[in-house]
């Protein structure tokens, strides 16, 4: 069983930066497609990034490419994303995920273990 556990969730101003950390235990790191989904009450889960195991390819949501950056520390078993120029529309609690599958999803039902959350604040 894997086990997630989030940090790095806070406040920022717009136009500024954040770092999210995961950290991994309960399977062996390099063979888990790791990710970030976010969530506002009301609204469904939406995908951010995710990075496949195999191969390090990085996928990310249209609305955060070009800002956001995921990567990995295979020897602390952690997962990153580095948000930079924060937008009040990034505001949400941020959700580490992890699966087995040798390539990223866009839907959050294809993976099985997720962090506890931590919420991401932007103001304006």
């Amino acid at each position: 069983q894997v086990q997630l556990v989030q940090s790095g969730g806070g406040l920022v101003q717009a136009g500024g930066s954040r770092r999210l950390s995961c950290v991994a235990s309960g399977h062996t790191f390099t063979r888990l497609t790791m990710g970030w989904f976010r969530q506002t009450p009301g609204k469904e889960r939406e995908f951010v990034a995710a990075m496949a195991w195999p191969n390090g390819r990085e996928d990310y949501a249209y609305s955060v490419k070009g800002r956001f950056t995921i990567s990995r520390d295979n020897m602390r078993a952690t997962l990153y994303l580095q948000m930079d120029n924060l937008k009040p529309e990034d505001t949400a609690v941020y959700y580490c995920v992890a699966s087995v599958d040798t390539f990223a999803d866009f839907a959050p039902t294809r993976y099985p273990w997720w962090g506890q959350g931590t919420q991401v604040t932007v103001s304006s």
